[in-house]
């Protein structure tokens, strides 16, 4: 079952570019095993979308609580909802 996850971001930009690579690192672990089925930054510096596989509401929740970012503070505050993928454009998204 997929889990969207709309976080907000600290405004500290110096912060954020700091524990980025190990976030993303993190992230490419989750992908890796199949828990990740899309994510990224809004582009408006307001925080991030992501898309989790997980079972529960609860798994996904603990993989967002083990990021990184959680960790460092990023992390403002976050809604975790069932998502249901009804249709996508792959083409649209990069590989």
């Amino acid at each position: 079952m997929k889990f969207a996850a709309i976080i907000e971001y600290i405004q500290d930009k110096a912060k954020i570019a700091e524990v980025r690579p190990v976030h993303r690192q993190y992230l490419t672990g989750l992908k890796e095993k199949g828990q990740i089925a899309a994510t990224g930054p809004f582009t408006d510096d307001y925080g991030a979308l992501i898309i989790y596989e997980a079972a529960t509401k609860e798994e996904a929740e603990s993989f967002l609580k083990a990021d990184p970012f959680n960790h460092a503070g990023v992390f403002v505050k976050y809604v975790i909802r069932p998502w249901n993928p009804v249709m996508a454009n792959r083409e649209l998204f990069p590989a």
